[in-house]
């Protein structure tokens, strides 16, 4: 893609479902190009805003089954006559930067289903475990029809709360047997989900697992209540994603906490914080990057990376070396105290 790019027609790819203009689409807001982002913004100006799809979190430690659970819920829902999108962030590696994006082979027949789309994205240098352009693919999923979109988040534990800023609901998946359970997962993302779902309660597990459900269940109710739920959530529940067990009570319960914070103008709410945290978020890293490509700047913090390295100065101390000019570039009075002013 280029700035030949034909945004109008791609835009209108996007509106008609068609999961092929969907994909350049999306690949068009990840791109770190700086003419593929004037031409990303020129596309959402144009689609505008979609309609609203129900965006739910899923969240889990590596080998919970998120993937299995994705697909036999995702199949679950496109039997309902629901259009899903999957958003799947892949870990990328730390030195080559590569990311294996294998989650259509382990979604193989969700990935047939002509009512589900999958994206899987590189996380890239993003924490919080989705990828730094989540959001607008979220938003051109919107704009695509999909009635529910599922993020799927890396996979890292417990500092995994941001795709809460884009989500709706944020589920967390638990396996059972998982050693000492209510240290598995901190009580930051504890705080943050709306449904816990204890996975695997089959066969030889199915004891555990709904011992693991009535700790958590437990745990959940020490928690300080939250506005925006109704009695009785946040709440715990087993389910099978292997034998599709407990889904349809999941989606219920979903559907029951989403109505009520529709009904109570939470949803609303919600959603207005969430545009406004983004806005911070894009300006922040958009001052990140003016500072990045500005020669000055970056001939300062490679001296001072030189003198941190040598040992010369300590880390705190060059970083102030880097932010003093600076901030008398930006506006003089802007680093000095009120008693300096």
């Amino acid at each position: 893609m280029s700035r030949t790019t034909d945004i109008k027609a791609l835009a209108e790819g996007v509106q008609r479902g068609d999961r092929r203009a969907l994909a350049r689409a999306i690949t068009l807001v990840e791109s770190g190009r700086a003419d593929h982002r004037a031409d990303a913004l020129a596309l959402l100006e144009t689609l505008g805003t979609g309609k609203q799809a129900l965006r739910i979190g899923l969240s889990g430690t590596p080998g919970v089954g998120k993937s299995t659970f994705i697909e036999s819920f995702g199949l679950m829902l496109t039997g309902l006559g629901k259009r899903v999108a999957v958003l799947a962030v892949d870990p990328s590696s730390a030195r080559s930067g590569g990311s294996i994006l294998g989650d259509k082979t382990r979604m193989d027949h969700l990935a047939r289903d002509p009512n589900a789309f999958i994206r899987p994205s590189p996380s890239q240098t993003q924490l919080g475990g989705v990828a730094r352009r989540s959001r607008e693919a979220v938003a051109l999923c919107e704009a695509a029809g999909f009635d529910v979109v599922l993020i799927e988040t890396v996979g890292v534990g417990q500092s995994e709360t941001v795709v809460a800023q884009m989500a709706d609901l944020f589920v967390l998946l638990l396996a059972p047997a998982g050693g000492d359970e209510l240290q598995g997962v901190k009580r930051g993302i504890m705080e943050m989900a709306d449904l816990i779902l204890v996975n695997k309660a089959d066969g030889d597990l199915k004891p555990q697992a709904m011992r693991t459900c009535a700790d958590y269940a437990g745990a959940l109710r020490l928690l300080r209540k939250r506005m925006q739920d109704p009695d009785g959530f946040p709440k715990a529940l087993t389910i099978s994603a292997l034998e599709v067990e407990g889904l349809e009570a999941a989606w219920k319960e979903m559907e029951t906490l989403i109505q009520w914070r529709r009904d109570n103008s939470i949803w609303t709410a919600t959603r207005e914080a969430q545009a406004a945290y983004w806005f911070g978020e894009d300006v922040r890293n958009g001052l990140l990057d003016m500072l990045q490509n500005d020669p000055q700047t970056a001939a300062c913090m490679k001296a001072a990376e030189a003198d941190v390295k040598a040992g010369r100065t300590p880390p705190t101390a060059a970083a102030e070396q880097v932010l003093g000019p600076l901030r008398l570039r930006l506006g003089g009075d802007a680093g000095k105290t009120g008693s300096e002013t």
